[in-house]
């Protein structure tokens, strides 16, 4: 990697119930004591071992999880463990692989064999188990409505209101270079304010859906549980 240290590592563990994980973050706090790794953080951890290596001193700065205006999973125990504990959310996932766009508004239901995107693929039977299809429409009208007031688009809107929220450090942004940039349209992002009558509309359509907890379970619940059920595109 050409670099003396690294400034952030993120650790991901698949099964909890194999304990080796503190064993792996020993090891790479020996390698932060030798000054290779400047930051730890993890990925996908749920709120209850996040915990369980901070009650153990490992001084995790970042969780990088799913956290979008469907996926409020975050917002039920992570952001407030992490408030207590000083540690950042690093957003996946905010765009929903690109479904909460304009591109998207208004359009009859895609069958998951027509999408040709492996990122629509993973998030098309989340926007059913959240609320189905209609619900979704209702919700990107919404997000329209709000987008036209600040001459800014759906997407970045969507990005607004997850940076909005406790514990959140950042949203992650995916690109297909060569393919598809926004990075211009991007910098909307910070220009936006959702004051408490934007909040309030989000919030009237997030009422009607699915928390995705009960789905998943907590955040990076998806990954332990049947890919067979929840991660149809593999």
């Amino acid at each position: 990697m050409r670099v003396d240290a690294i400034d952030l590592l993120q650790f991901h563990w698949w099964d909890y119930d194999n304990k080796y994980y503190f064993d792996a973050m020993a090891h790479l706090m020996d390698q932060q004591q030798h000054d290779r790794i400047l930051n730890l953080g993890l990925t996908n951890f749920d709120t209850e071992h996040m915990m369980g290596l901070i009650s153990q001193d490992v001084p995790i700065v970042s969780n990088q999880v799913s956290y979008s205006i469907l996926d409020t999973r975050p917002a039920q125990l992570m952001a407030s463990a992490c408030r207590e504990k000083n540690v950042k959310l690093l957003c996946y996932g905010s765009l929903l692989g690109g479904f909460l766009s304009s591109a998207w508004k208004g359009k009859s239901e895609p069958s998951l064999s027509s999408l040709t995107n492996v990122s629509l693929r993973k998030y098309l039977p989340w926007i059913n188990y959240w609320g189905g299809w209609g619900l979704f429409q209702e919700l990107l009208s919404v997000l329209d409505v709000i987008s036209i007031k600040h001459e800014a688009s759906i997407s970045n809107v969507a990005l607004r209101w997850v940076i909005d929220q406790p514990a959140v450090g950042g949203a992650i942004v995916g690109a297909r270079l060569g393919y598809r940039q926004h990075i211009e349209e991007n910098k909307k992002v910070f220009a936006i304010r959702l004051d408490e009558e934007y909040m309030e509309m989000i919030q009237k359509v997030q009422k009607k859906s699915n928390n995705l907890m009960n789905v998943f379970g907590d955040c990076g619940g998806e990954y332990r549980a049947s890919r067979r059920i929840f991660l149809p595109f593999t």
